[in-house]
């Protein structure tokens, strides 16, 4: 498995408009072959700075998705939105564990 972190700063007035545009196209990007999960992230000191988590089946995965119509499409909607140019990292996972205790937690606090 690998990782793939964008790190996306917006001009605040767009980010509502992001929001409602990750939402909508989130689906899709779930459903591209290879995907495994995909999680929005936003910066608790800045507002405007949001982050995505990607997880993808490998490295080919991943490029298939980003030379996709879905990609190009949700690219070009965002770019303008921008207010500095997004920076990306993919990493491949070596350990990754959960605390099964505090998902079960969690699941019931947001019942």
């Amino acid at each position: 498995m690998m990782y793939r972190v964008v790190r996306l700063h917006f001009k605040a007035r767009f980010c509502k408009t992001f929001l409602k545009t990750f939402n909508e196209r989130s689906h899709d990007i779930l459903r591209f072959p290879g995907c495994i999960s995909l999680k929005l992230l936003q910066d608790t000191s800045s507002p405007s700075v949001f982050y995505t988590l990607s997880c993808w089946t490998s490295e080919a995965a991943l490029e298939a998705y980003r030379k996709s119509a879905i990609f190009q499409s949700s690219w070009n909607t965002i770019k303008p939105w921008f207010s500095e140019k997004a920076s990306a990292w993919s990493m491949n996972s070596i350990y990754e564990n959960e605390n099964a205790q505090a998902k079960t937690d969690e699941n019931v606090f947001n019942q």
